[in-house]
């Protein structure tokens, strides 16, 4: 288990929580640029020194303040892969991953470094130095570097963030099958809540140095603690007053007009969000759709192509955004200044209180 309870002001920044993970679990750090992510992750590491803090992983501790103990980061077994994957220029793939094995004799390291280049599909770029190599390939060199010493923890800081489009699917894959197989418990650190979900046991989401929730990826999505953790799980938020509705739920008039019902019991204000999916497109004058309740006037303002989707942003009484099909693109004949109503069920509104 890998424990820290972190307490920490620099620069008119203030950080204080606690994360744990398990041996073998692996929980994403997520949240916007500037919110502690990183300063997290140094911290665990003994790169950033806290005022005052905890961190222990299994029987070794390796911070307290309190008693004055502050183990050195080469002392504290983490592997640590940086955003920029931080490789040797000068040095060779294999001699990269063999650098945290200067404890064994050379041929060992070499054997090792070797041993670990070709579980990860590079035995043939051994010799390469990184700029011979592509975005996934150095990706790959500086997780096996981080696990040839076989940490105790693996600290990873947006891992993805610096591959080009091509290589991040093929990344993504080797990146997943690695953290399935760790026997450590692994913190990832990423702003990007789709790559929580896709590698977190469990997903923590920070703002302003807080844990603002914590939980599985679904649990967030389908309840979110706060406007912002809907908002940046993806969903559309929308800001309103709710009030009991007669027919159980609330709804929720909205700012700017319109309203809203939910199946979710609220009053005062609130935050309802729906997920773009779960928006359904119609021409003004359609009938309604069966027992829907949630029916939003709006102006096409954008048309983005996705992965075989395509998402449709909405001036209305608050932007709304809303993902479809090509067949319904072309079948609603949309485009910039289109008029159309956006619809959901009540079920899918999720509140939260303001």
């Amino acid at each position: 288990m890998l424990r820290a309870e972190l307490s920490l002001s620099r620069n008119g920044f203030d950080l204080d929580l606690e994360v744990a993970v398990e041996p073998g679990a692996c929980l994403a750090l997520a949240g916007p640029s500037g919110c502690g992510k990183t300063t997290t992750l140094r911290a665990v590491a003994g790169l950033v020194a806290p005022q005052r803090g905890r961190v222990a992983c299994g029987d070794r501790l390796w911070l307290d303040t309190a008693r004055g103990i502050n183990v050195s980061p080469e002392r504290r077994g983490c592997g640590y892969v940086f955003q920029d994957y931080a490789l040797f220029g000068h040095q060779r793939a294999w001699q990269n991953v063999a650098y945290g094995l200067r404890h064994l004799p050379r041929r060992e390291r070499r054997h090792r470094a070797l041993e670990l280049l070709e579980r990860f599909g590079l035995a043939d770029r051994a010799e390469a130095r990184p700029s011979a190599l592509s975005g996934g390939e150095r990706q790959r060199v500086a997780l096996a570097r981080a696990l040839a010493p076989r940490p105790a923890a693996l600290l990873l800081d947006e891992p993805l963030s610096a591959l080009d489009a091509r290589s991040c699917a093929e990344a993504t894959r080797v990146l997943a099958e690695i953290l399935a197989d760790a026997r450590v418990p692994t913190i990832f650190v990423t702003h990007d809540f789709q790559e929580a979900a896709l590698f977190g046991d469990k997903v923590a989401v920070l703002a302003a140095g807080r844990m603002v929730q914590r939980g599985p990826a679904e649990e967030l999505a389908a309840s979110p603690a706060s406007a912002f953790v809907a908002d940046f799980s993806g969903a559309v938020v929308l800001i309103g007053t709710a009030r009991p509705d007669p027919g159980a739920g609330a709804v929720v008039q909205l700012e700017g007009g319109g309203r809203v019902v939910s199946t979710a019991r609220a009053t005062g204000r609130v935050a309802a969000s729906v997920f773009p999916w779960e928006i359904s497109l119609e021409p003004p004058d359609a009938p309604p759709l069966g027992s829907i309740r949630n029916h939003i006037p709006g102006t096409v303002r954008s048309i983005t192509r996705f992965g075989g989707r395509v998402r449709v942003g909405l001036d209305a009484c608050q932007p709304l955004t809303a993902e479809i099909t090509e067949g319904a693109l072309r079948e609603l004949g949309l485009r910039r200044g289109t008029r159309v109503i956006a619809s959901w069920k009540a079920a899918a509104t999720r509140l939260s209180a303001l």
